[in-house]
């Protein structure tokens, strides 16, 4: 262990209270694992959950996908948002059956190669998959090492080199109990020391918080604002690619324009979906998803 004032509070704390997830279950395969981290970015498990499991079902292999078009993948994704992330999972699919024999490699410098994996992921999929020793800095983590080591509601906007160095300070030094550490303060960040109503009394380190024993300061940074989707380009791409999942054959431009009265900006997302590769414009004037 390392001279981490929070890990064994935290670990027990864990094992009373960590939701039981698919991947989290120790015959999880790599794939599994890589499949959920992808999926969980920007996006809750709540949403994620149903989804994984479909993915898995249809494609529990990165082979099985691999030989799937990628336009496959992004009707699959159905509306978990940011499609894009679909395009990167058939893109590390086809790596992985082409270069490693269809299975997750356990190198982290190996992992951060892949198509859409960088550097969080990489160190996630080590960790989870492999048992391995790395500093894992999603919202939810960034957010509790804010709070309980420098005293500050909020993280920076953008991670910072004095965050990772904080978190791989805070590394037990035995690799399984790390990566058991780096699943256990996320998921405190997750069910307890959230973003918008933290339950301190609930914290197993409330006692050992710098934000909480400062008396909780407000934040003094930029105003943090939550994303608006309502008329965004994100709505707009997301009913458009909604028309091309639902149906089986290419569509043409009028089923495409029905869907959002403002030519403009639904041409902007249109261009924009082309552009991402998420939709294929056809020579016969009509549109399809990829592959």
């Amino acid at each position: 262990m390392s001279d981490n004032p929070y890990s064994a509070t935290v670990l027990a704390w864990y094992e009373s209270h960590a939701r039981d997830l698919p991947w989290r279950t120790p015959d999880a395969s790599p794939w599994s694992v890589l499949v959920s981290e992808i999926m969980l970015q920007q996006t809750p498990v709540v949403r994620v959950l149903p989804a994984w499991h479909s993915w898995m079902e249809r494609w529990p292999t990165p082979a099985d996908l691999a030989k799937e078009p990628s336009g496959e993948a992004v009707r699959m994704w159905n509306r978990l948002g940011y499609p894009r992330r679909a395009l990167r999972l058939h893109a590390c699919a086809v790596a992985l059956t082409e270069r490693y024999g269809g299975e997750v490699p356990d190198d982290h410098e190996t992992l951060l190669s892949l198509p859409g994996v960088g550097a969080y992921t990489a160190a996630a999929v080590a960790s989870f998959a492999f048992g391995q020793r790395h500093a894992i800095l999603d919202t939810n983590v960034r957010r509790v090492l804010a709070r309980a080591e420098t005293g500050i509601q909020y993280p920076p906007k953008t991670q910072t080199k004095a965050e990772t160095t904080l978190a791989e300070s805070l590394l037990p030094t035995e690799p399984s109990v790390a990566a058991r550490w780096g699943v256990a303060v996320m998921e405190l960040g997750a069910l307890v020391c959230t973003a918008r109503a933290p339950a301190c009394a609930d914290c197993p380190i409330a006692h050992q918080c710098a934000w909480k024993l400062a008396g909780k300061p407000a934040h003094d940074g930029p105003p943090r604002r939550g994303q608006r989707y309502a008329g965004t380009d994100r709505q707009v791409r997301g009913r458009l690619l909604a028309v091309l999942r639902e149906s089986a054959e290419p569509v043409p431009k009028e089923a495409l324009d029905a869907v959002w009265d403002e030519g403009v900006q639904r041409e902007r997302a249109l261009d924009a979906l082309v552009a991402d590769g998420l939709v294929d414009p056809l020579d016969d004037g009509r549109y399809a998803l990829p592959g």
